[in-house]
């Protein structure tokens, strides 16, 4: 049985979660590894170079949409491929634990169910704009 009075806020607390997440991972590569740092390494997974900043700009821009909640369902389902991307090119070739060398893929990818998680659940409590419905 699913708590409909609780429900909205564990939606809430899982795209806050998301959101902050994206944006560290985003000002991580602007600010540490820097955009050109970034898709230089793109560049040497195999990966198309111009790929590093199209990235960039999913984490700053959907992890701000997620912490706002505007269109929260879609935004996270946009997502799930940057994080299975970064859990097979990225980590793949690491292990499963995040804790080895260069991170292992079981961070991504659970990353990628909680984001599936979120496009089920929606938008939760003080959610923005919810996409679709119309606002009061």
């Amino acid at each position: 049985m699913i708590d409909t009075r609780s429900a909205p806020y564990a939606a809430l607390l899982l795209r806050l979660a998301l959101g902050l997440m994206f944006i560290a991972h985003g000002l991580l590569k602007v600010l540490v590894f820097t955009p050109a740092g970034t898709a230089g390494y793109f560049a040497s997974i195999g990966l198309p170079g111009w790929l590093g900043y199209v990235t960039i700009v999913a984490e700053l821009g959907g992890g701000a949409l997620l912490l706002l909640g505007v269109a929260a369902r879609q935004v996270a389902l946009l997502l799930v491929p940057v994080l299975l991307g970064a859990a097979i090119f990225g980590h793949g070739g690491n292990g499963w634990v995040f804790s080895n060398a260069g991170g292992g893929w079981e961070y991504p990818v659970f990353l990628a169910v909680a984001a599936l998680v979120q496009a089920l659940l929606g938008d939760g409590a003080l959610a923005l704009k919810p996409l679709g419905k119309p606002q009061r």
